[in-house]
């Protein structure tokens, strides 16, 4: 079946805004990870809510910014904050 050449390139632009979105991601996650043993060194807990209604009004007003809907920006960053979370309560189990 022959695709068309628009919706191709369209397909061809989506797969590298994937590829750079896991590579962001990845990124983050490494810098998460220095958070998370920096935490644990100095015994402060894995979850920050102060912090974390910081990020999501901040994200959300870039969303907007963005032309993105900001909930699904918040549902995004809630997601990724529980995996940061839990990877930090991994490493504070580590440390003991």
């Amino acid at each position: 079946m022959t695709v068309d050449p628009e919706l191709a390139q369209l397909r061809a632009s989506i797969d590298n805004l994937d590829a750079a979105l896991i590579y962001l991601l990845a990124e983050r996650f490494k810098q998460t990870r220095k958070v998370g043993e920096l935490k644990a060194r100095t015994s402060l807990p894995a979850a920050d809510p102060g912090r974390e209604t910081e990020q999501i009004a901040r994200l959300r007003s870039l969303a907007a910014d963005a032309d993105l809907d900001p909930v699904f920006a918040e549902k995004l960053l809630a997601f990724i904050v529980a995996e940061v979370i839990r990877h930090h309560e991994a490493i504070a189990q580590q440390t003991r």
